[in-house]
């Protein structure tokens, strides 16, 4: 029996990649540029490149998903273009893994093994003396060398609220997720809606969590080891959030102009496998960042 083979869609050159990679250039330039500037306490133009860079990144979402959308809604891509798109997604979300699991490993490497070795174990009691006399290994270290003291983020309070809005908010995608491959539209409609809302509120109690932190807690990115891995850990995951809200909201547009159905809907199940890990992520940075 002859197999049947589909036609692969090859779409035209596109100008969006050159646009992200530049987007992508100017928010590390002016966030470094940025941190930089407010630790000194100087003026510069560190935030208007951050801005532009992240406005640039958002024009080139909606661009480039405007063109994916119309693409598929001309009928060009095929099933087998289709299992393209999951091993795309798939390996980009491993990648992501990887990404959160370099900083949960610098974390590790903080608290199981430089604190301990400044401490004095392992027969290193000499380098504690030399290094950091009186230094005692503990955690979170709440005091640099050069004697700049903070206060530790409890995870009582905007962490554990912003944990149980975040799996709420997996629960509502879910229930999205059922009511699109069932085709009840409005089901779908108002539990997408209802994620949105979730995933904004958690954006803004990071915000105030960070006023907080800096405000009143004395803790920022000069505290030290763990000022740092704090702040890199939920920054990033924050930014995670922040894409995938986007993300969420381009599906919800498209959701309410009659797009996908329940045997078609892989744009759909993409954002969702992609917020599930965002909330994955932040359970894991909730106990090992805030608890442990």
């Amino acid at each position: 029996m002859q197999q049947e083979y589909q036609k692969y869609y090859v779409p035209a050159q596109s100008y969006w990649p050159i646009v992200g990679a530049i987007a992508l250039f100017l928010i590390a330039v002016g966030a470094g540029n940025f941190v930089i500037e407010s630790t000194r306490g100087e003026a510069g133009y560190g935030g208007n490149i951050l801005t532009v860079g992240v406005v640039l990144l958002l024009v080139m979402l909606f661009g480039w998903f405007k063109d994916q959308i119309n693409e598929s809604m001309s009928g060009l891509y095929s099933d087998q273009l289709g299992q393209s798109y999951r091993q795309g997604m798939s390996w980009f979300i491993f990648s992501e893994v990887m990404f959160f699991a370099a900083f949960f490993g610098a974390l590790f490497y903080a608290r199981m093994i430089a604190i301990p070795w400044l401490g004095g174990s392992s027969n290193n009691a000499m380098t504690n003396e030399v290094l950091w006399p009186g230094f005692q290994a503990i955690w979170p270290l709440v005091e640099t060398p050069g004697g700049v003291t903070t206060t530790s983020m409890g995870w009582m309070g905007l962490p554990a609220i912003n944990t149980v809005i975040l799996l709420v908010s997996s629960v509502t995608l879910h229930f999205a997720h059922v009511g699109l491959e069932q085709n009840k539209r409005k089901q779908l409609t108002a539990m997408l809606g209802i994620t949105i809302l979730l995933g904004c509120l958690f954006l803004f109690l990071q915000v105030e969590e960070y006023i907080h932190a800096y405000r009143d807690l004395g803790l920022t990115l000069q505290s030290g080891i763990y000022g740092n891995t704090f702040f890199l850990l939920t920054g990033f995951h924050g930014m995670h959030v922040t894409l995938g809200t986007i993300i969420l909201m381009v599906l919800f547009l498209r959701v309410l102009k009659g797009h996908f159905s329940p045997e078609s809907h892989f744009a759909f199940q993409a954002g969702s496998w992609y917020w599930h890990f965002v909330d994955v992520v932040w359970v894991m940075l909730f106990v090992f960042v805030y608890i442990l």
